[in-house]
């Protein structure tokens, strides 16, 4: 495994993070379990989690996954073999069971973290993010902002980070990030964060060879602030292992699901093609040209792979020794400069 350290702090973690968020559905707790032994055992000591999860969002599976990671700490007691990231739900109706009032104001905050820290059945979060922005902005699908006159939102993101820091300052959390967050976003948080306020240090992103969407603005911002990309759906929902490219196969995320369409369009179908045909000629599997790309970006923090099974695990964790020539980037830039991000 390969190492580094959450930008500007001294926690390290694995390049390669755990993602959780099919246990409790997907996955039963006992497979949660294998999963976590079989990733520790790797090297990887990075997993990340959210309370909306399991997913798809359900008021009967609310906080299940967290529940699943809690009971392994419980049972084993090696909470201090593992770094811990988890998430507070921005407003949306998708988790309107969460709370009655969602968003980031205090109380929301301290019942999102007392909650997930009850659930864990941990004293502390090593990693606390915002799941989304509040206000409205392009993130899950949208290529670019469009304004809405009749938004409600107000600028509080000072009134965020003061919050957060009470928090820190209790010791329930350590450090904070953003996830599916935007320039304007990131820089607005680092900017309120230098009048003694907690400061950012990861941003959680969709980011693989179907959606390079950071690299347009955000990868700027992670390289002269030095924040890091901590980039979820490297295989865009299971799409870039090229089981999907003869048809949606069974028993899968997507098949399950069928909501999840985001990488599943015309365009990006053909350039999974170009990509799975690139990797043939390497001689190997979609899955670990897919995984090596995002694993070797300068501003990738950590990559969150997911798995529903052991296999699927093994192969994933093993993109950690794939190390992509610059011949091979040299033609996924092509193939990213004839299909630009055709799932954003």
């Amino acid at each position: 495994m390969k190492y580094t350290t959450l930008p500007n702090t001294d926690i390290k973690v694995s390049k390669i993070c755990l993602g959780s968020m099919t246990w409790g559905q997907q996955n039963t707790e006992a497979e949660g379990h294998d999963q976590i032994d079989y990733a520790l055992e790797k090297g990887v000591n990075f997993i990340d989690t959210a309370e909306m999860y399991s997913i798809p969002a359900r008021p009967e599976t609310q906080g299940s996954t967290e529940k699943v990671i809690g009971s392994w700490l419980k049972k084993t007691g090696r909470r201090d073999e593992v770094v811990i990231a988890t998430k507070i739900a921005g407003p949306s109706e998708m988790v309107s069971h969460i709370r009655p009032k969602l968003g980031f104001h205090k109380a929301a905050i301290e019942d999102a973290i007392h909650g997930s820290l009850e659930r864990l059945q941990t004293d502390y979060i090593d990693l606390y993010q915002l799941h989304w922005p509040e206000r409205n902005s392009n993130f899950f699908g949208k290529r670019g902002y469009a304004h809405s006159e009749d938004e409600e939102w107000e600028d509080n993101f000072r009134e965020i980070l003061e919050s957060l820091k009470e928090f820190v300052k209790q010791g329930k959390i350590r450090q904070i990030g953003l996830s599916n967050e935007s320039p304007y976003g990131l820089m607005r948080f680092l900017e309120e964060s230098k009048k003694g306020l907690p400061r950012v240090v990861t941003v959680q992103n969709p980011y693989n060879l179907l959606n390079r969407k950071d690299e347009i603005g955000l990868t700027e911002i992670y390289h002269r602030e030095n924040v890091g990309l901590f980039p979820y759906s490297p295989l865009g929902m299971g799409t870039l292992s090229g089981k999907h490219l003869n048809g949606i196969q069974p028993n899968t995320r997507l098949s399950l699901f069928p909501q999840y369409k985001r990488y599943s369009n015309e365009e990006a179908v053909k350039a999974t093609r170009r990509y799975k045909e690139l990797a043939d000629k390497y001689e190997m599997s979609l899955t670990h040209l897919a995984l090596a790309f995002v694993n070797q970006q300068s501003f990738v923090t950590s990559n969150i792979i997911g798995a529903t099974s052991m296999e699927q695990l093994k192969e994933n964790i093993e993109s950690i020794d794939v190390v992509l020539s610059p011949e091979i980037l040299e033609e996924i830039d092509k193939v990213h400069n004839a299909i630009p991000n055709p799932a954003p």
